[in-house]
């Protein structure tokens, strides 16, 4: 197993070698710890644990390159070592995210406190021969160590969350068996083309579903969601309105079906708001948009952005 850690403050090789020791539940003697200026035969390849330390620049001091061999038991997640060497080191460590962001990581502070950080690229040119410097622009929580980093919530990891869509999933399974039937097959294969009425539809029904089970889980695993993204929500199931008209009556008939039980769910997770959301969220303005549904005369209570 891989570990990717980045340290804020430098830490000393035998530093290292204790708290991966402590860490990982092994003898110190099965941890190695080789920085650029190691001979390599020098190293313990061997080792139940190896770890490369590169020194970097910028808001980082320390980048470690972690591997742990198949016979230690029971090795932690990233996040679980991560907390336990922020622990171990006193220092505040960094671990990649599972998002396919490039900015995207996760802090851990010797205190306890995990939350979001967006490492980017410094403006300041690296001394040569050194390794670029990187910055944390911005977290989702205060952290002294990044006195400048701006605190916010970080919309494009919501927006790259993709939780499961059941019933859009038994949805698009139902239009394939319809395709195999000479009846229907070509007219749905015709349909199915990317902007086509079947394909907005699929799409949107998933968009859907998706903002419904987010809803249902307390908005896991972000703990909010943001305004905009949620009016884009509204308008997929008000676009669905106009697609029902707009497909083949047995492909309506199962669109209205799978709309039937998520609308139950979505009433299920939210309050009556008789003023409406139409104008309250960002986005576009009332003469662009008029919306058709219940759904905006509903809301989640709380509202997630309204979240710390």
């Amino acid at each position: 197993m891989t570990y990717n850690l980045l340290t804020v403050d430098s830490v000393r090789p035998d530093t290292v070698t204790l708290a991966l020791a402590d860490c990982l539940d092994v003898p110190v003697d099965e941890v190695d710890v080789g920085t650029p200026d190691t001979d390599p035969d020098l190293r313990y390849w061997d080792a139940a644990v190896s770890c490369q330390l590169e020194p970097q620049q910028g808001d980082l001091s320390c980048a470690l390159d972690i591997y742990v061999q198949e016979t230690v038991p029971d090795p932690p997640s990233e996040p679980e070592l991560a907390a336990r060497f922020a622990k171990a080191t006193n220092t505040t460590v960094l671990f990649p995210a599972d998002e396919v962001l490039p900015s995207a990581y996760w802090a851990a502070t010797p205190q306890g406190l995990t939350t979001r950080a967006r490492l980017e690229p410094s403006d300041d040119e690296p001394p040569e021969d050194e390794p670029p410097p990187y910055t944390v622009t911005a977290t989702e929580a205060a952290l002294p160590q990044f006195p400048r980093a701006t605190v916010e919530h970080f919309e494009e990891i919501v927006r790259e969350q993709r939780p499961d869509s059941p019933v859009a999933d038994r949805f698009r399974a139902l239009l394939e068996g319809m395709r195999e039937a000479p009846s229907c097959g070509a007219r749905l294969s015709l349909d199915g083309a990317v902007g086509s009425p079947l394909w907005s539809t699929q799409d949107n029904l998933v968009v859907w579903e998706r903002v419904i089970t987010q809803m249902e889980s307390g908005w896991a695993p972000s703990g909010w969601y943001p305004a905009g993204l949620y009016r884009e929500r509204l308008e997929a199931r008000d676009a669905l309105v106009d697609l029902v008209g707009r497909l083949p009556r047995d492909v309506a008939e199962l669109l209205r079906e799978a709309l039937d039980g998520l609308d139950q769910r979505f009433v299920a997770a939210t309050v009556e708001h008789a003023a409406g959301l139409q104008g309250r969220l960002p986005g576009r303005r009332p003469s662009e948009h008029r919306p058709t549904g219940c759904w905006w005369h509903r809301r989640p209570e709380p509202l997630p952005w309204d979240q710390p």
